[in-house]
């Protein structure tokens, strides 16, 4: 019995000590363990930053090889709503996704008053309700050269006034104003029918002062003059087949020399209407189709008329714009005229 008593004491004080042994190691391997894991994080954070470095490197390397572009919205903005808004985000995605293209920066030229569109407000509204909706924008700008000037004018010509004014920025290193490019990369239409432009006997003008470019953004050297191209709906493309509401020389210019970036819209086919133009489908390299898979059928009219019928359009226009409306009580009479006369008084 003895040896029996003194065997089990023994066992147990090996048991104790060996309990107290294992805690002890596994502590020390838990310390290991947390070591090792630090260090592959750290391993793996190095890792991502030098891909992330990489990464830029190289779109660095592609965006400097692209050709950059500035997209201009014509039309009436009566009043500008989300959808327009969105138009840009669209066609600048898909011109990133091409590889071959940069935008750098996107315009906003509201029609003049002397257009003559049924329902018109005053200019003086229309651009204060387009600065209130991109006011948080950092390559989105609003030019009123077209809104300011003493009467209606053609599409072309407010084109060749931006693309010479986009050269002549260059060539003076005016750097003040212009919007800075993202770094990263289409659409609806600005205006439904309102983007159209009648035949109108012009003169030639020269192009007046507009906005600056910043040169370290817009251009460096040894890069190529950016190109200028229409940001337009699917509707814009189909008003070319309608009889002398375009001329030949302006279709010519607007799609030949500047090009249409075009937003699909449910129902129509675009490149049914390029096939079936012979202007259209002489450039139709120049034509730029955008499939918009989230349809959303918002247009300016339809905002209108639900206002005049005292029903909510949140959510279709930005809120700025939606409390401006509001506050100076616009689209409330299908006879809007009083509107433009009292912007005009203002």
């Amino acid at each position: 019995m003895p040896w029996k008593m003194s065997g089990k004491l023994k066992f147990v004080t090996i048991c104790i000590r060996c309990q107290s042994c294992r805690s002890s190691k596994t502590s020390e391997n838990r310390k290991r363990r947390a070591h090792v894991n630090n260090a592959n994080s750290l391993i793996t954070e190095v890792e991502n930053l030098n891909l992330n470095r990489v990464n830029s490197n190289i779109y660095r390397v592609k965006m400097s090889s692209s050709t950059r572009v500035v997209l201009l919205a014509c039309g009436s903005f009566n009043p500008i709503t989300n959808m327009h808004l969105r138009m840009f985000e669209i066609a600048r995605d898909h011109l990133h996704r091409t590889g071959r293209y940069q935008v750098v920066g996107g315009i906003i030229s509201p029609v003049n008053d002397g257009y003559g569109k049924k329902d018109l407000v005053s200019s003086k509204h229309r651009a204060e309700m387009c600065k209130l909706a991109i006011e948080h924008s950092n390559w989105l700008k609003l030019d009123l050269w077209e809104a300011e000037r003493d009467g209606w004018t053609p599409t072309a010509q407010t084109m060749q006034h931006h693309h010479e004014n986009l050269a002549q920025s260059r060539l003076n290193n005016n750097l003040n104003s212009y919007p800075k490019p993202l770094t990263c990369v289409s659409t609806a239409s600005p205006t439904r029918r309102g983007v159209k432009r009648r035949i109108h006997d012009t003169k030639n003008e020269s192009p007046s002062k507009g906005a600056d470019i910043d040169k370290d953004d817009i251009y460096s050297s040894g890069q190529s003059p950016i190109q200028l191209k229409l940001l337009c709906g699917g509707d814009l493309l189909e008003s070319f087949a309608v009889p002398d509401l375009w001329s030949k020389e302006d279709m010519e210019t607007i799609v030949g020399k500047f090009g249409l970036v075009v937003i699909t819209r449910a129902g129509s086919d675009p490149y049914k209407f390029i096939y079936e133009s012979d202007l259209l489908y002489k450039h139709q390299n120049n034509i730029h189709i955008v499939n918009e898979w989230i349809h959303n059928e918002i247009s300016s009219t339809k905002i209108r008329r639900a206002i005049r019928r005292d029903e909510s359009v949140k959510y279709l226009v930005p809120d700025p714009v939606l409390r401006y409306i509001k506050n100076h009580k616009l689209y409330q009479d299908a006879d809007e005229e009083k509107n433009v006369k009292a912007g005009e008084k203002k």
